[in-house]
């Protein structure tokens, strides 16, 4: 509990500069198309949890570093995914804060990059691809609200589950037909038991970590990641370091159980666990000590939940993309009726961990319960 209640609540400098940029963007609060920029470029940045257009900007300029073919995905599922959302009325409070359009991000990006013979740099999609892509990024909006309506009462987000269903979906139909080409990443394989043997060097350790952060955004590529980590930082440091330090977690916990060095290198240990640590870590729960434990928890188990993800779905040859984080997610979140020892917050409520930290100590922070 706050040590003291209804405090005033005093906001650093830094913040106080820092929330220009979280105003809306120039111009949109009286021009359409301006305001159409605000919802994509938000809406990107809610991907990481970070309602801002210049994060959202910074990480549409991270994507366009590695690959201009996913640049032009991530554009169309966002717009796709939106636009579904304002024409069958969603609430427009959710839209404006790109809250319908980050599963379309993802879903765009994912769908080019795994039909794709060239995963890295994507390669050009067809017409019909992107037909496939804009149906996909919509259908995300209405398993946005499926799944709000069943876990809303509870207080518990969505998260990217709207994009790993979606996702799964279209991806293992286009088995069926013939005039879709999977990328060389859906081959199934069955498991075994893994010996490492590759070495591991400091470059492991930066190419995993900051990969990690690019792989949220299928992005094979480590100055992309660092890209993202700013774009973040400019809403919030404390979830741009959230984010590192649960993409470091990731490749240290691999490392330290005996992972292969080329997957972990990859960022394919730090995505998940990237994403729990920001959610888990102000975003959903107040950072105050047991709140960093509590996530360090989560971010720990994350690693493994994407472990035995990968081992199930290898022999059906479909990626796991962001199920381990949806799974922990959910599971701490729903949990949180049960412990008193942590402080959730409403995901209608929430802002950024710094704002909310401050609210709570102020006691003007809604009970996440």
């Amino acid at each position: 509990m706050p040590t003291t209640v209804n405090e005033p609540i005093r906001t650093p400098a830094l913040d106080t500069m820092l929330d220009v940029l979280r105003a809306p963007f120039p111009g949109a609060g009286s021009n359409i198309a301006l305001r159409w920029v605000d919802r994509v470029l938000r809406g990107t940045g809610q991907v990481v949890f970070q309602g801002n257009w210049l994060t959202g900007l910074f990480i549409l300029v991270a994507i366009g570093i590695n690959s201009r073919v996913y640049l032009v995905a991530a554009l169309v599922g966002v717009v796709a995914s939106t636009g579904t959302a304002l024409l069958l009325r969603m609430d427009r409070g959710l839209v404006d804060a790109g809250l319908c359009g980050f599963n379309g991000v993802l879903l765009g990006i994912g769908l080019n990059a795994y039909l794709s013979q060239d995963f890295t740099a994507g390669q050009w999609p067809d017409a019909l691809l992107y037909v496939y892509i804009v149906v996909g990024a919509a259908m995300t909006t209405v398993m946005l609200a499926a799944i709000s309506s069943l876990l809303g009462s509870r207080k518990v987000p969505a998260l990217t589950a709207p994009f790993v269903f979606t996702a799964w979906m279209f991806i293992f139909a286009t088995l069926q037909f013939g005039d879709f080409h999977p990328g060389p990443l859906l081959q199934a394989i069955l498991p075994s038991h893994l010996i490492a043997t590759e070495p591991v060097t400091i470059e492991t350790w930066y190419e995993g970590t900051f990969k990690g952060i690019a792989e949220i955004f299928f992005q094979d590529n480590a100055l992309s990641g660092i890209v993202i980590v700013i774009g973040i930082a400019l809403n919030s440091r404390v979830s741009a370091l959230m984010g590192l330090l649960g993409s470091l977690s990731g490749v240290a916990v691999a490392l330290l159980y005996g992972a292969s060095e080329t997957p972990v290198a990859l960022g394919l240990y730090g995505f998940n666990a990237a994403l729990t640590a920001m959610a888990l870590g102000g975003v959903f729960f107040v950072l105050n000590r047991m709140g960093a434990l509590y996530t360090l928890f989560g971010t720990l188990v994350t690693v493994w939940a994407w472990a035995t993800m990968s081992v199930l779905l290898s022999p059906l040859g479909m990626p796991t993309f962001t199920s381990a984080f949806v799974i922990v997610g959910w599971f701490f979140i729903l949990a949180k009726a049960g412990f008193l020892g942590v402080v959730p917050i409403d995901p209608a409520d929430s802002t950024y961990p710094e704002d909310n930290l401050r609210r709570w100590r102020g006691g003007r922070l809604s009970d996440g319960r």
